[in-house]
């Protein structure tokens, strides 16, 4: 169990280290090339960001552990919702009054809604699969056009930063206009080196665990495996709560369970079948469709994720961790 239990660490760590190294590196090699910043922050950061949890869902794929794959997803958006938001809304309120959040939650829960009836058509072939990188394509391009629009309406100060190149590259993660070839290489080679091998050990780990524990492979996806893969969220949504900046972590969180959704389970229904357990299909899919549905009333009505509806949200996946051990 010791050695199992250092796998998933060893394993962890390098995809958090080799995470942020791809998107240091191919952000950076992106802008040399000429990509609009624009174009760099709705693709390049948002794969480079979920890298950890792709390659965990792929390699769990490939070697025909579908619990573990989908369990990964599905654990994820459960807990970026409760745990991701609901521990900085106890330090510092996540406020919901921008509108622009109001078209992406109810994405969100339209892309649930998709992915809960394809699963209940599987098992998750590379129909399926093509069908939820469509929605992807979509969503990206809606975002696309939402940034447009945004720019034109602040046009003045966007074409001078356009025309001289550097069209919201400050708000761009890991950029540096400075780095060296060399440096930009590394970073790359680093993330496309580390990532695969994060992900063996920490497939093969959380494996060893579950047969060990006695417990399913799901419920290991469910839990170590997704929590594991969101500690970079929880981490960044933290710290913004520490500046008193928490309201960035909505928009981290609904994105990221967009791309999980989409993304991830698109890509990893294209390696191969996903046989989707009957637990998912009897509860865990429906927990993680009322976590997102909570999230509705706040943003329709502009409410603000105060202590107590936080410490709610904690508890409620407290609820949920008891509820996959009964």
């Amino acid at each position: 169990m010791l050695m199992n239990l250092v796998h998933v660490g060893l394993g962890l760590g390098l995809l958090v280290l080799a995470g942020d190294a791809l998107v240091r590196g191919a952000v950076n090699l992106a802008l040399r090339l000429g990509v609009p910043a624009l174009i760099v922050g709705l693709t390049v950061v948002a794969f480079g960001t979920s890298a950890p949890e792709l390659l965990v869902s792929v390699d769990a794929v490939l070697k025909a552990q579908p619990g573990i794959a989908l369990g990964n997803v599905v654990g994820s958006n459960i807990a970026n919702i409760l745990v991701v938001l609901g521990l900085p809304a106890v330090i510092s309120a996540v406020h919901c009054s921008n509108g622009d959040l109001k078209k992406s939650v109810v994405m969100m829960i339209g892309a649930s809604l998709l992915f809960i009836a394809i699963a209940f058509l599987g098992p998750i072939r590379w129909p399926h699969a093509l069908v939820l990188l469509a929605g992807l394509t979509w969503m990206l391009w809606d975002a696309y056009r939402d940034a447009q629009a945004h720019r034109a309406a602040t046009a003045t100060a966007a074409a001078a930063a356009a025309a001289n190149g550097q069209d919201d590259i400050a708000d761009l993660e890991g950029v540096d206009p400075h780095m060296p070839w060399w440096k930009v290489a590394a970073f790359l080679i680093a993330g496309l080196v580390g990532l695969p091998i994060g992900a063996d050990l920490l497939v093969d780990g959380a494996v060893s665990i579950a047969r060990t524990m006695g417990v399913s492979e799901t419920v290991i996806g469910l839990t170590l495996v997704a929590v594991g893969t969101s500690l970079p969220e929880l981490a960044a949504s933290v710290a913004a709560a520490l500046k008193r900046s928490a309201d960035v972590a909505l928009g981290n969180v609904v994105g990221s369970n967009l791309f999980n959704l989409l993304g991830i389970i698109g890509v990893a229904g294209l390696v191969g079948p996903l046989e989707v357990p009957g637990s998912l299909l009897v509860r865990d899919l429906w927990v993680m469709l009322a976590a997102a549905l909570l999230l509705l009333p706040f943003v329709l009505r502009g409410w603000t994720i105060g202590r107590l509806a936080g410490l709610a949200f904690l508890g409620l996946y407290g609820a949920y961790l008891v509820a996959l051990t009964d």
